[in-house]
C-alpha cells in the first residue's frame, strides 16, 4: 500500500507552487530580519527568546526513531514526545538560519530532518496516531519547506524526506480523514480533523504535489466531519453592542484546552492555503475571525452565549469552564491577518492574545519549549511575535 501511494504521487506533481509558502514567505522572513536587525521592540525580544530556546541551539541533539507511538497499544511504551522535540528544533534552527544568517544552523536543521527521513518507517499506538501523524506532520514539512532552498541540502536527501513524508505522516492523515477509524462523523473532535489537513497541505506544497494539496483543500473546506471550517463552527451570534458575528466552536463544551487549540489549528490551515494563493482566512465571511473572537472572549473571563451540542459522549449543556484562560499560542497570526492585513475587528482576539502573552516571562509569544514540557505545549510552532506581528 504505502509502495503504491508514492508510486502514485511521484508523478502528481504541480506546476507552480509558492516557496516558501506554508507559515512564511520569504518576503515574512525578510521584513522579520529587518525587524530583528534594527533592534525593533517586540520583535528583538521575541527573537532573544527563540534563541535562547535550548531546542534551537547547535548542540541539539536529535533522537530519531524507526517507530513513534503516541497512545497505548497494550505492547509498545509510547515515545511520541522525541518526535515534537525535534520537529520544534528542526523549525527554530531553520528560523535562525533565515534570520540570522548562519549556515550552521541550516545544516543542524537539515541534520534533524536527514536523520528522521532515513529512520522513520512507522506511525503506531492508539486511535492516537492520528494526531501525532497530523501535529508532527504539519511541523516537520513546514521546517523542511524553510529549509528546501538551502544549497546545503542535497537533492538526494530531500527526496527520501518527501518519500518518507508520504508513505508515513500523509498515508495516516489520508486514512483517518477518509476513515474516521470506522466511526462516524460526529465521533471525533475538530482538532482531530483539523492537525491532519494542516499535514497534508503542508506535505503536498513542500513535495510540489497538486493532486494532494487539492485533497487537503477540499477537504478542510468542505470535508465530512468536525475539523472542516464548516464542521468547526456550531453556532452563530450577533454580539450585542457591537453587532459583528462571534461563532461557538465545536468544543466549547468540552474544554477550553481543546477549544483554543482548534483556532491554532485552523490559523494553521489558513495561513498555509494563503500563501499558495487561497484565502481560507476569508472563508464564509471571515468565519474564522468569528470563531476566534468567540473562544478568545470567554477565555479572558467575558460571557459568551452557548447552544447545547450533543457530542459522541453526550450531552453538553453549558458552555465548559475547564482550563479557562489556558495560555495557548497560536493568536498572534489570527490577530496579524485579521486585524492588520485585512482590517477587521479582532479586539477580543487580541486580548486573549496579549493576555497569553502577558504570561509569557518575555511578554511576547513563544513556541516549543517554552510552555508546558506536555504534547499541548508543542501542538503549535509558535513566536508568532516575531513571525507574525506586523504592528508594534
Amino acid at each position: 500500500m504505502l509502495k503504491l501511494l508514492a508510486a502514485t504521487y511521484a508523478v502528481a506533481t504541480a506546476a507552480a507552487f509558492n516557496h516558501p509558502g506554508l507559515l512564511h514567505t520569504a518576503d515574512d522572513l525578510a521584513r522579520v530580519q529587518d525587524k530583528v536587525n534594527n533592534a525593533e521592540e517586540p520583535w528583538i525580544t521575541a527573537w532573544e527568546l527563540l534563541t535562547a530556546n535550548s531546542h534551537a541551539q547547535l548542540t541539539y541533539q536529535a533522537r530519531p526513531q524507526t517507530a513513534v507511538y503516541r497512545g497505548s497499544d497494550g505492547v509498545h511504551s509510547e515515545n511520541y514526545p522525541i518526535l515534537y522535540n525535534d520537529a520544534h528544533a528542526a523549525y527554530q534552527l531553520a528560523i535562525r538560519w533565515w534570520v540570522g544568517g548562519d549556515s550552521a544552523y541550516a545544516d543542524a536543521s537539515i541534520n534533524i530532518l536527514n536523520g528522521w527521513a532515513s529512520t522513520l518507517q512507522v506511525l503506531g499506538g492508539s486511535s492516537d496516531v492520528a494526531l501525532a501523524a497530523g501535529i508532527y506532520g504539519y511541523q516537520l514539512a513546514n521546517a523542511a519547506e524553510l529549509m528546501r532552498s538551502y544549497s546545503g541540502w542535497d537533492a538526494a536527501d530531500q527526496a527520501v524526506l518527501k518519500t518518507m513524508l508520504l508513505n508515513v505522516f500523509y498515508y495516516e492523515n489520508h486514512r483517518f480523514l477518509v476513515d474516521h477509524n470506522g466511526q462516524d462523523e460526529y465521533h471525533y473532535w475538530a482538532n482531530w480533523d483539523l492537525c491532519n489537513t494542516a499535514s497534508m497541505m503542508a506535505i503536498a506544497v513542500y513535495s510540489d504535489n497538486q493532486t494532494m494539496y487539492d485533497e487537503a483543500k477540499n477537504w478542510f473546506l468542505n470535508g465530512p466531519g468536525r475539523g472542516s471550517i464548516i464542521g468547526l463552527i456550531y453556532k452563530n451570534y450577533t454580539e450585542e453592542g457591537s453587532g459583528k458575528q462571534i461563532s461557538q466552536g465545536q468544543e466549547a463544551g468540552r474544554d477550553q484546552g481543546h477549544a483554543t487549540l482548534d483556532f491554532t489549528l485552523l490559523g494553521v490551515n489558513m495561513q498555509q492555503g494563503y500563501n499558495q494563493g487561497d484565502d481560507f482566512f476569508a472563508t464564509n465571511t471571515n468565519v474564522g475571525l468569528a470563531g476566534a473572537e468567540y473562544v478568545s472572549k470567554y477565555n479572558t473571563g467575558h460571557d459568551v452565549p452557548y447552544t447545547l451540542y450533543e457530542s459522541y459522549l453526550g450531552t453538553e449543556a453549558v458552555i465548559s469552564n475547564s482550563s479557562r484562560g489556558i495560555n495557548r499560542p497560536g493568536y498572534e497570526l489570527l490577530v496579524a491577518h485579521y486585524a492588520d492585513i485585512k482590517g477587521l475587528n479582532a479586539s477580543w482576539t487580541a486580548l486573549y492574545r496579549d493576555q497569553v502573552n502577558a504570561n509569557s516571562p518575555s511578554g511576547v509569544e513563544g513556541g516549543g519549549g517554552n510552555y508546558a514540557s506536555t504534547s499541548g505545549g508543542y501542538d503549535d510552532l509558535g513566536y508568532g511575535t516575531l513571525l507574525y506581528r506586523l504592528t508594534a
